[in-house]
């Protein structure tokens, strides 16, 4: 792991301006799209959380990205898990005092060959629990810590798996958790709305990760649309988006 990102210290005179040193949390970061997030969020010197199951995980992850003007910090992080969700919160409070940018990455349950009928039902409990209700706990622990500063950007990574705009037979655990997740975040986006703390959701399309299998884009690219949202300066919040462009819900 690097050295602490430098903070300028404030100087006199009027002219002085001490910059604002953005912290993001990536969940899932140790891998995949999450782990390229991070490094494009590192790339603007943002002190980067890369949330990860598995500590040892993370910490490789955070070791490979140590180069970066931004400090990378494994962080264990289950989002299922409640306890860990908690405590993270409070690591966070107490270390930093602040977090400007949660992107909600972690999930799974992509699953081509499965249809409604045949699924067994465990598996879509738990592609609510990831997809939903794990973004639903992160949320509503982290966005304390957005009002403090009456800023933040909240990134629910989503697909157009989710959208009512499309139809099909396959992947009904992933379909539907991703759809419920689109729906959290119109509402979470409304609760917030002229708080500071913009939600969208962000399909970054299909992408060459372990879970997309080949043949999809380059991840840097489908990453590249969840970082637009995590660093927007307009103030566009409850929308659906790819590639910077709003896509239906």
């Amino acid at each position: 792991m690097n050295a602490p990102a430098r903070r300028l210290p404030a100087t006199a005179g009027a002219s002085a301006i001490t910059p604002i040193h953005r912290v993001a949390l990536v969940t899932g970061a140790n891998r995949g799209l999450g782990f390229e997030v991070a490094r494009q969020l590192g790339e603007r010197g943002m002190t980067v959380l890369l949330g990860a199951r598995d500590m040892d995980k993370g910490l490789h992850a955070a070791r490979q990205l140590a180069h970066l003007p931004g400090e990378m910090i494994a962080v264990q992080l289950d989002i299922t898990r409640q306890d860990q969700v908690d405590t993270l919160a409070r690591w966070i409070t107490i270390t930093y005092g602040r977090l400007d940018v949660l992107v909600n990455n972690a999930g799974g349950y992509y699953h081509p060959r499965t249809n409604p009928v045949e699924v067994d039902i465990a598996p879509a409990r738990e592609a609510m629990d990831t997809h939903l209700f794990g973004t639903w706990r992160v949320c509503s622990a982290m966005s304390p810590l957005m009002h403090r500063h009456g800023y933040g950007r909240i990134v629910n990574v989503s697909s157009g798996y989710g959208a009512t705009t499309t139809s099909g037979a396959n992947c009904p655990a992933y379909r539907v958790s991703k759809a419920a997740l689109n729906s959290y975040t119109r509402t979470l986006a409304s609760e917030l709305e002229g708080s500071g703390i913009l939600v969208n959701a962000v399909c970054p399309g299909w992408v060459a990760t372990d879970m997309g299998g080949p043949g999809g884009r380059p991840v840097r690219d489908g990453a590249a649309g969840i970082v637009w949202a995590a660093c927007l300066t307009e103030s566009l919040t409850g929308g659906f988006y790819r590639d910077g462009q709003r896509i239906a819900w």
